[in-house]
Formats: C-alpha cells, sequence, structure tokens
C-alpha cells in the first residue's frame, strides 16, 4: 500500500509542475484584403496570452479578431504563459491582393473602405495616384452639410486656422468629366467636385476634391422626373438602391461618380451630422488619411 501511496503523489507532482502549451486554428473568413481572420485559442493549462499577427498588432486577449488591412504572408505568433513558463505556436497565413481598386479612408469618426470603378480610369487612376503621394494625408472635411454630403480634399486645409475659408483649392489641374450611367449619386457613392457650368461647362472635376453622398429619402415620382429631365434611364437596382438608401439623384449626369463606399457607411452619418460654422465647416476640425489597400 505504501508504494502506490508514493507513486500517485509522484504522478500529481509531475501533472502541477507540467507548463503550458499554446495551440490555436483561426478562421479566414475573406481571402483578400481586408481580411478578418477570427482565433481560436486551444491552448492548454496557460494564465495568459499574447498574440503578434505579423503586421505590427498584438492582442492579449484569449481568443481576438484581427482584421489584416493589406495583402502578405504574415506569421501569427501565440505565446501562452503560465507563471514563468511559455510555449509559443506559430503559424502562417496569406492574404491575397484585392481583385477590386480598394481604398481606406480613416477619420477620427471611424473608417471608410472605398471601392473605385474601373468604369471612371482618369478618376480611379487620379486618386490612387494621390493617396500613393500622401496627399490627402491631414487634410479636413471641410465642407459637410447634413442630408447632403461630405466633402474634402483641398490641400489648403492642412493646418487651416480656425474659421479660414476653404474649398478653392487643388493640385493645379482637372480631370475630364467621365459621366457613366451605371455610377448614380445613392448614399455611400464618391464624386468628384467641381467649379460650376458658367466657368466650367465641360463640367471637368477637381484634381483632388471629391465629395461623398449622404443624401436623403428619394421617392419613385422623383426618379421619374430625373429621367425626363435627364434622358437617363435607371436600371431597377438603381432604382432600389435609391428608395432603400437614399442619395441625390439631382447630381446625377453633372457631377463624376467614381466609386462607392463598401463598407462603414455610419461613419458618413457621424460625419454629416458634425456641428458647422460659416462655410459648413466643422467647428471640430475632422481630419482624413487615405492609403490604397494592396
Amino acid at each position: 500500500m505504501k508504494h502506490l501511496l508514493y507513486l500517485t503523489i509522484g504522478i500529481i507532482f509531475l501533472a502541477g509542475c507540467s507548463g503550458p502549451k499554446a495551440i490555436f486554428s483561426f478562421d479566414q473568413e475573406e481571402k483578400e484584403a481586408p481580411s478578418r481572420v477570427v482565433f481560436e485559442n486551444r491552448s492548454e493549462k496557460a494564465e495568459t496570452y499574447r498574440w503578434d499577427f505579423g503586421d505590427g498588432s498584438t492582442s492579449g486577449d484569449p481568443s481576438p479578431a484581427h482584421r489584416y488591412t493589406q495583402s502578405g504572408k504574415y506569421t501569427i505568433v501565440l505565446e501562452a504563459r503560465k507563471g514563468n513558463r511559455k510555449n509559443i505556436s506559430k503559424k502562417e497565413i496569406l492574404v491575397e491582393a484585392p481583385s477590386t481598386c480598394l481604398v481606406a479612408i480613416e477619420t477620427p469618426m471611424g473608417n471608410m473602405i472605398v471601392q473605385l470603378s474601373d468604369a471612371t480610369p482618369g478618376h480611379r487612376d487620379n486618386f490612387v495616384k494621390l493617396a500613393e503621394e500622401g496627399f490627402f494625408d491631414s487634410l479636413l472635411f471641410h465642407r459637410v452639410i447634413d442630408g447632403f454630403m461630405i466633402q474634402g480634399g483641398d490641400p489648403q486645409s492642412r493646418n487651416a486656422a480656425p474659421g479660414q475659408p476653404l474649398g478653392s483649392g487643388g493640385p493645379g489641374y482637372q480631370i475630364p468629366a467621365e459621366f457613366v450611367d451605371s455610377l448614380v449619386h445613392i448614399k455611400g457613392a464618391i464624386a468628384a467636385a467641381r467649379t460650376g457650368d458658367a466657368v466650367n461647362p465641360a463640367k471637368k472635376s477637381s484634381g483632388s476634391q471629391f465629395y461623398i453622398v449622404q443624401g436623403k429619402p428619394v421617392d419613385e415620382a422623383t426618379l421619374s422626373m430625373m429621367e425626363n429631365r435627364t434622358g437617363l434611364k435607371y436600371t431597377e437596382a438603381q432604382k432600389d438602391a435609391y428608395l432603400e438608401n437614399g442619395g441625390t439623384p439631382f447630381l446625377d449626369r453633372n457631377y463624376t461618380v467614381f466609386g462607392h463606399v463598401v463598407e462603414g457607411m455610419e461613419v458618413i452619418d457621424r460625419i454629416a451630422a458634425a456641428k458647422t460654422g460659416r462655410g459648413d465647416r466643422p467647428e471640430t476640425d475632422i481630419w482624413m488619411k487615405v492609403h490604397v489597400i494592396k
């Protein structure tokens, strides 16, 4: 009996001294950037965790989710700890480049992802060029009208003094209009600002200033009126989008739409609700940072 007792105690002692084991799996919801990945922690005998997602981001959550904003091959490292003992597990994840042209617009009120249209290559390529140069970074949404749109891209808005009039700046060139009937001013559309018809009969776009549509509710009568006025024939999908989400159809065929928000629509509403002063400029500066998702 004594020998059996000693053996049992020895087994208990060894189990108590065993260290943690880091084990995890993941579910990659989207293969293309931006890609959200949910991690399942199946570690054993661990008390604390440290995740390194391979893109400079870390987490101490037991089972975190992480968003990869750029394509690439990333090494995920999970460190499981118990007291002063630790165990590490590593896995690789591949995030592919997006199949469409996507840009991210960061703001203090949240982030938006915008898909630029291949149907407007002049505007698409110009926006990408400026974004890659860092042109938009720290510029302001300098004109905000609730129920209409949010506008930015004036280089004079960088470090602009409070109350300084804005809206006339640009990169020194215009872009020829690219009116495409498949792109209309539904909520979330991104379009180019421009000077008025009196000085710009060709409706050329500003080289850098753009707006994102918030708009108001739209009914069928309004769409029928616009069709009669412009000759534009809305598709059923466009009608449904206008009726469901609203927009500014009176701008169709007058300003070039060159993309639409695919994520972060609620950010438009937050920015549009900002308290504004003279010239519809928000009283508290709303900056932007724009980068191309690759």
